[in-house]
């Protein structure tokens, strides 16, 4: 009977020494506390850890994937949408990301739903749009600024759906399809004028050369003829009728005389 107790204080003896080995992996760090008080970070590796005395907190220093929920969002230009968004950050002072705060993921979170609604309630819809990256560069400085007390590092931030509803989408599917008309009317209205002003030089080059304006009449005829048209206008110049027109009037008045 006296060899019990002993073997009960043996195994107590055993279960200590085994509980006071802890085994932190390549991304793990452990962050220990003496009696309370902060006493170092123990990296990889199998670890001792006294009981009672010494207490070790696990972080992990990977990248952490968060999906931020949908927030209402109230533009600048005063349009109500939902944004969702997803952030990407790692730990990497585990001394402070247990010091600092209570709970860094959750505190992360919330820091990023509000971000996110008041860097987007700055913008136009339009902007929320067309100008995602800048919007996602100006959401990662903000949180990674803020997060840096807490040993956060803030790697990246995306804005995944702006969903609108359905009146906002057919207005803005009226507002692309007007902004296409303009454009259509003022290359239709730069075509006209390039095709004026090269209509203008050909007349100039033609009008400083009558050679070159029977050459144009001789095609134009040849151009009809290959359209087997029932009338042909021939085009005749001016100077050729004013001739005409000088010659009958001389004969005229010589028949007078």
């Amino acid at each position: 009977m006296a060899g019990i107790p002993i073997l009960v204080v043996a195994v107590v003896i055993l279960g200590i020494i085994i509980a006071s080995f802890r085994v932190f992996r390549e991304y793990e760090r452990g962050v220990v506390f003496l009696l309370g008080r902060f006493w170092k970070v123990k990296g990889p590796g199998l670890r001792l850890v006294i009981p009672v005395i010494q207490q070790a907190v696990k972080i992990d220093l990977r990248v952490i994937t968060l999906d931020v929920p949908s927030q209402d969002v109230i533009s600048k230009d005063n349009v109500t949408v939902k944004v969702n968004a997803v952030l990407y950050y790692r730990v990497v002072d585990p001394e402070r990301a247990v010091i600092h705060v209570e709970d860094f993921a959750a505190a992360t979170s919330q820091l990023a739903q509000t971000t996110l609604r008041s860097v987007l309630g700055k913008h136009d819809l339009d902007e929320m749009l067309s100008e995602r990256d800048k919007l996602n560069e100006d959401i990662q400085t903000i949180l990674d600024a803020q997060t840096d007390a807490w040993g956060i590092k803030v790697a990246n931030v995306e804005i995944k759906h702006v969903d609108l509803d359905e009146s906002m989408i057919r207005a803005i599917a009226r507002q692309a399809e007007a902004e296409r008309n303009r454009r259509a009317k003022v290359i239709h209205a730069q075509g006209e004028y390039e095709a004026s002003q090269q209509i203008l030089r050909a007349a100039d080059v033609l009008s400083t050369n009558p050679q070159a304006i029977q050459l144009r009449y001789l095609q134009t005829l040849s151009d009809i003829s290959v359209d087997n048209a029932s009338t042909i206008v021939f085009p005749l110049p001016l100077e050729m009728l004013r001739g005409f027109a000088e010659k009958a009037v001389s004969a005229g008045s010589e028949k007078s005389d």
